[in-house]
């Protein structure tokens, strides 16, 4: 299919333009900003899809300007929808990804999709609200929504958790600062991720919502662990209080049941083999 994916150059989007076009899909990215609603609709009629895979979003938790998390992530994928409704009449599947941020901390324990959201931060709560306004578009839209666990890989910011640990070791730093230690969260890999968006993408779930994840946990401390065990480099742990979230809980994992029984099962990595991919690769995808 001709595919249009947002966010295809940030680091999703790359793997995921792999994955596609290793299975015969054409890739086209937008052109645009996002926010801007009749440019959009312009790269849509031009590009005429056939697929959608919709990435392309402010995703730092941290990000200092909450107006942004709300014009590109609401506002922007809603300008994307009446676009693909007026202009891409073949278009055959759309998935849009939202995030497991927006079941929030207070929940803990394995989450299934029916869980009730309870997002944390104005990330959490635009894609909330994302998929409450793209609910609306079911009945003109092959749609459905995706809520990736934590995953990441070659290529990813630093600010996030797996590759600040990752340049830490590769850098051989003697201390790194971490928040609370005895938690226990998925991580996931990129790589998997884009094999898993793919699959969805040529059987389309229209109308269904599906977390991403591999109902495996791992603490901050196994991280560490297994990342020393990989470089035979130690590195002392020092908790700075400004990292801790207060009420954080303990154990936050996935159901990925319903993934299942529309993809089948399929094999994740393991976190040491992302690990290892990660401390030992040169080359950051591009």
């Amino acid at each position: 299919m001709r595919t249009l994916v947002t966010g295809l150059d940030g680091f999703t989007g790359r793997y995921v333009q792999s994955e596609l076009e290793s299975h015969g899909h054409t890739v086209v990215g937008l052109n645009c900003d996002l926010t801007d609603a009749e440019a959009v609709a312009a790269d849509v009629a031009r590009i005429q899809p056939e697929a959608v895979i919709h990435l392309a979003a402010v995703a730092f938790v941290g990000h200092g300007d909450a107006k942004a998390f709300y014009d590109v992530n609401l506002m922007g994928t809603r300008n994307l929808l009446a676009a693909l409704v007026q202009y891409a009449p073949d278009v055959q599947s759309i998935l849009l990804a939202s995030s497991a941020n927006i079941y929030g901390n207070r929940s803990e324990g394995v989450l299934s999709e029916d869980a009730l959201p309870d997002p944390a931060n104005d990330y959490a709560v635009s894609k909330c609200a994302m998929e409450q306004m793209a609910r609306l578009w079911l009945d003109r839209l092959p749609l459905f929504l995706v809520r990736p666990f934590n995953y990441s890989g070659v290529g990813q910011d630093d600010k996030f958790l797996i590759p600040k640990i990752v340049t830490h070791f590769r850098q051989k730093k003697e201390v790194i600062e971490l928040g609370n230690l005895e938690v226990w969260r998925e991580f996931g890999d990129v790589r998997a991720i884009a094999d898993i968006y793919r699959r969805l993408l040529e059987c389309c779930p229209a109308g269904e919502t599906l977390n991403i994840c591999t109902g495996k946990t791992y603490s901050l401390r196994e991280v560490i662990s297994l990342s020393e065990e990989i470089t035979g480099h130690h590195i002392e742990i020092q908790v700075n209080p400004e990292f801790v979230r207060a009420n954080e809980v303990r154990i936050l994992t996935g159901d990925n049941s319903r993934l299942k029984g529309v993809i089948g099962e399929w094999q994740p990595y393991r976190l040491q083999d992302t690990l290892a991919w990660m401390l030992n690769d040169d080359v950051v995808i591009s």
